[in-house]
């Protein structure tokens, strides 16, 4: 098997191989290569200055991981490549698909020019080092639907759906379904999750799968059929890129630094980020009237509470992409009662999360809104959930639009 040493210089993963990189010794070379880049590692630079034979398996490993890498804007830097392997890479057509660096000058010159085009201010809070790009535009606005009063005793009716236009909300959380008919959809409300008008929801039966309807496929009758939740429109008033110090951090902190950003009492928030431990609770039952409990109590009694809601003990889902959305208010005190019931008692904000595939993302500001809809339209989603504060992050990218209450 070839060597495979990591170690780290120019702010950069340098990953020095030794060696043959052939079927035997490539399965485990991919492997770590993988785990570097789910680890969040965007630029690798791989030097081969002592591999002595590459075979068809071992360009297949540079292959894939440069593809994933190139949809997350990084890249691999073939670095000294020996005499022997280099004809193996012209005689394939590789050089075409690779920078290469002969020297570290070489190196420090092609990070030059991926530098980002706009201007960014920055600083670090609360140990998250936060980079931000400030744009001139209004205040967004937020609307409520619904209201949460029937939650806990279950007994929503049909009286109390409230119907949606796409049109309406542009980023929307609460509790959803689609469907044309009451009777036919009464059973499949869940946490439901709407960004730049896609709609994601997570019923709440059995065996639950996300249903999801993308803007680009909308009709002009569709609506969507809220119990409760909230929506609002806006343009980005910021742009946020975020690094934890120590390589995570919670949801409490993250939504706490986003909100010295903004001189704004109440922000919406778009996040795009990666997993490192999911807490995130979901209903188990749709709380309408058919359904609510036998005993009389509320469905978050803690007689009721296990067979009602999903609850997490442990976290789950790391390394996994989340695509999140919700409101976060400073002072609570001075918005409307509604507003202050939108996050809850105890709590700032509310925002839920959609849990898609584990793949690099691109973490450029630049290009927030492209990788967005590429996550929503390429990626498989498995869940929606209701965010709690524990659950951690590592570095991601925010969108904050800030509202009027």
């Amino acid at each position: 098997m070839s060597d495979f040493i990591i170690s780290e210089d120019l702010g950069l993963t340098w990953v020095t191989l030794k060696g043959r990189i052939d079927s035997m010794s490539s399965p485990e070379i991919q492997k770590r290569m993988n785990d570097l880049i789910l680890s969040g590692k965007r630029t690798l630079v791989v030097n081969l200055e002592e591999v002595i034979y590459v075979s068809s398996a071992g360009l297949r490993i540079f292959l894939d991981a440069q593809k994933k890498l190139k949809k997350a804007d990084g890249e691999i830097i073939l670095y000294k490549i020996s005499d022997g392997v280099m004809n193996l890479f012209k005689m394939s057509g590789f050089l075409q698909v690779f920078p290469v660096a002969s020297s570290r000058e070489d190196v420090a010159s092609a990070l030059e020019g991926k530098k980002a085009a706009s201007p960014m201010m920055s600083r670090e809070i609360e140990g998250i080092t936060i980079h931000f790009i400030a744009k001139p535009t209004g205040a967004g606005s937020l609307v409520i639907v619904g209201s949460q009063e029937n939650l806990a005793p279950a007994q929503y009716s049909e009286r109390d759906v409230v119907s949606v236009k796409p049109e309406e909300f542009q980023f929307g959380t609460g509790l959803a379904t689609l469907g044309e008919h009451y009777q036919d959809y009464k059973q499949y409300f869940g946490e439901a999750l709407i960004i730049n008008r896609n709609f994601f929801f997570y019923p709440a039966i059995k065996q639950p799968a996300v249903d999801f309807l993308l803007s680009t496929q909308q009709e002009q009758n569709l609506a969507y059929r809220f119990l409760h939740g909230f929506g609002f429109k806006g343009a980005y008033r910021y742009l946020v890129s975020f690094e934890p110090a120590d390589g995570q951090t919670d949801l409490t902190s993250l939504v706490n630094v986003l909100l010295t950003v903004s001189e704004a009492n109440m922000i919406g928030i778009v996040l795009l980020t990666e997993s490192k431990g999911l807490f995130g609770m979901n209903l188990r039952k749709v709380p309408i009237i058919e359904n609510k409990p036998q005993n009389g109590k509320e469905i978050f009694d803690t007689e009721n509470f296990p067979e009602w809601m999903n609850f997490p003990v442990e976290p789950g889902d790391i390394n996994n992409i989340v695509v999140g959305t919700g409101i976060a208010i400073k002072d609570k005190g001075r918005e409307r009662p509604e507003l202050q019931g939108a996050v809850g008692k105890g709590n700032n904000f509310h925002i839920h999360g959609g849990v898609f595939e584990k793949e690099p993302f691109n973490r450029n500001m630049d290009q927030f809104e492209d990788e967005l809809t590429r996550i929503m339209t390429e990626l498989e989603v498995s869940k929606v959930q209701h965010l709690l504060g524990q659950t951690r992050f590592s570095n991601g990218i925010a969108g904050i639009i800030e509202l009027k209450g």
